[in-house]
């Protein structure tokens, strides 16, 4: 088909030929797709067989390359191969080496020295480990570690023999081996591959090996004297030195010299410690403060492996005991860390102790004078909380609430004297802020509120929550607390830093002050002061009686507004038309509001008003003037949107 000439209806498909698809003609580098110099392939993959050289890469390769002129040289003739296997076929460096296996069951030893040869195979570089059974020993010697290439750090890397020396540690699967030497064929190797050899150390003794050693020598005995344990218990049965001593421990916080007796029992070479108990000391009855056992000079003379929790000591742990040798008068004598200091004996002690030891004994004066106890001082009050508060806490080491007067707060109970009274200050926006402060009779406690105003910028509600104040200019050690006596209209009552002027009271305070004027002497003005307010002494009031009550000029208008608000409030909230609340209002259907109907209308939502209150209200509305409110009136008075 090659042969036909390129002409319309000589070319022929080929019928093997599946794949038509374009290949791609990026390259890629480092991650990024370039384009290629040339396409090396065409319609589905086939290779083109055109020259994709350029001219100058031809120039290249017929002036640079010679083998395109004179041909290929000659190679030279390989050299002989030899396998690894087959070179270092039995050539296995040996490396004498040591590791210490724990030993925790047994209280004789702590570790025991595990010797092992390590085996470096050259042919594939693996390793084994092998320990020297030892006959009789009880423990599984023999191979430790089966030749195996044997990993060096978590990278991947292997034990190679560059890595091995003497003098060093090597671990295998985290168990450590210290290779103190190695053979002559291994130590010949390294050397002629240019290895420095450290200097080989020796291999270390095992203790247990070493106590079976020495125990397995022939041993000296002494010979009893006749002073046996026996003829002592016959002889010093009921002897006992006896020591007064004292534990000074005032080097410490809270220390203090306690005094003690040292009883010494010759019986068995035993010690104990008994406290002397002083009335009043404050202490437990523990009157033993050490037990009596034989007591070691050295305490802590103990090998760590012996179980302390389980047993106790004996004289194959510890060697120095007391003796009565060591106990005289004037000396310090370390027991389990505390000081004691032997000052004084019983007649018996110096007895036994001028017959057996030749020794006097005489007395040493550690009295000293008893300090004077300190008084309790009270603290001066801090302000937080009450007084009566702060004292319990002064007083005991729990604090107990402070004790009420029940009989003063059951007489006094529901009983508040209610002041109006303006914040005397030096801010202008100040001065016109008012107050209510209420006194409670049963506790003297003192609460302020704000009334909130409207568009004010102040935000009204509690201003003091109820607590006793004291006078600015009394004692803090013993304050004077503010009583109903002193508000009277025009005083300055100061709580905490804020001034308060007096300007008026309810018609309750005048009551009050009338029935019991006793309390309130007559220099307070406070009594004179309210009754020239409320126009002379109070009346008494009959209940379901109307009130006439004396207003200034404007406060009508006032209170007109304050009823208008809140109706509007009423209505938004429980009617959704205005037609329906005229409707609710307007009980007889006769399309308007008399009097009557009105005052009903201000009790159901709240709103206590007099005559006087409800004819200006309907004055306010009833602009037809017939005593009526229509429901234009209403609306109009409404004023709701």
């Amino acid at each position: 088909m090659a042969s036909l000439p390129f002409l319309p209806g000589n070319s022929f498909t080929d019928p093997t030929k599946t794949k038509y698809h374009l290949c791609h003609s990026l390259n890629y580098k480092n991650g990024y797709s370039v384009p290629a110099a040339y396409p090396t392939v065409g319609i589905g993959g086939e290779r083109l067989k055109v020259n994709q050289l350029s001219e100058a890469e031809l120039d290249k390769l017929a002036n640079q390359k010679p083998t395109l002129t004179y041909g290929q040289a000659k190679p030279q003739p390989p050299e002989d191969f030899i396998p690894a296997h087959k070179a270092f076929d039995k050539k296995v460096l040996m490396f004498k080496a040591y590791y210490k296996q724990t030993v925790h069951e047994s209280p004789n030893e702590h570790y025991r020295i595990r010797p092992v040869n390590i085996y470096y195979y050259l042919e594939d570089d693996s390793i084994s480990v092998v320990e020297p059974v030892v006959e009789n020993s009880g423990m599984p010697q023999g191979k430790l570690i089966k030749r195996q290439r044997l990993p060096k750090d978590d990278q991947g890397s292997h034990w190679h023999w560059k890595d091995l020396n003497m003098s060093m540690n090597v671990t295998f699967y985290g168990k450590v081996f210290h290779i103190v030497d190695c053979d002559r064929f291994t130590q010949d190797y390294l050397e002629s591959e240019g290895i420095e050899l450290n200097n080989p150390s020796s291999l270390p003794a095992d203790p247990y090996i070493h106590d079976r050693v020495e125990s397995a020598r022939l041993r000296m005995y002494k010979t009893p004297s006749d002073f046996d344990k026996l003829k002592q218990f016959l002889t010093m049965d009921r002897k006992v030195l006896r020591f007064y001593c004292v534990w000074d421990d005032r080097d410490q916080m809270f220390g203090e010299m306690r005094p003690f007796v040292l009883h010494y029992y010759l019986v068995d070479d035993t010690v104990e410690v008994r406290e002397v108990r002083t009335p009043n000391s404050g202490r437990d009855p523990f009157p033993v403060l050490i037990g009596r056992h034989k007591l070691p000079k050295n305490r802590d003379n103990v090998e760590s492996s012996f179980p302390a929790v389980v047993m106790e000591l004996s004289e194959h742990e510890i060697k120095d005991w007391f003796t009565p040798a060591d106990l005289d008068i004037g000396k310090t004598v370390y027991v389990y860390g505390r000081r004691f200091l032997l000052y004084d004996c019983d007649d018996f002690t110096r007895a036994y102790y001028a017959h057996r030891l030749g020794r006097g004994m005489g007395s040493v004066d550690v009295n000293q004078p008893h300090p004077e106890l300190p008084k309790m001082e009270i603290p001066p009050y801090n302000g937080f909380g009450s007084m009566e508060d702060s004292m319990q806490n002064c007083l005991s080491l729990i604090p107990q609430p402070p004790k009420k007067d029940y009989i003063k707060m059951m007489e006094n109970d529901h009983k508040i004297l209610r002041f109006e009274a303006t914040m005397d200050s030096v801010h202008p926006e100040d001065n016109n802020r008012r107050f209510i402060i209420s006194y409670r009779l049963s506790d003297d406690m003192i609460s302020i509120y704000e009334p909130p105003v409207r568009n004010s910028g102040i935000i009204g509600g509690k201003f003091l929550e109820a607590t006793r104040i004291a006078k600015p200019d009394s004692d803090p050690e013993n304050p004077e607390f503010y009583s109903p006596s002193d508000f009277a209209i025009g005083n300055i009552i100061e709580v905490f830093k804020h001034r308060f002027l007096i300007t008026d009271a309810d018609e309750y305070v005048l009551r009050y002050m009338e029935k019991h004027a006793d309390m309130f002497p007559p220099q307070s003005h406070a009594l004179q002061s309210f009754r020239a307010r409320h126009g002379g002494e109070t009346k008494d009031v009959v209940k379901n009686t109307p009130v006439k009550v004396q207003r200034t000029g404007g406060d009508l208008g006032d209170l007109v507004n304050e009823v208008r608000v809140q109706l509007q409030k009423d209505n938004y909230m429980n009617h959704s038309s205005l037609r329906e609340a005229f409707l609710w209002y307007d009980k007889d259907r006769s399309g308007k509001i008399d009097k009557n109907e009105v005052r009903n209308l201000c009790r159901r939502c709240n709103l206590p008003v007099d005559d006087d209150l409800l004819d200006a209200l309907i004055a306010e509305c009833d602009h037809n003037k017939d005593g009526q409110i229509d429901y234009f009136e209403f609306i109009k008075f409404l004023n709701w949107s």
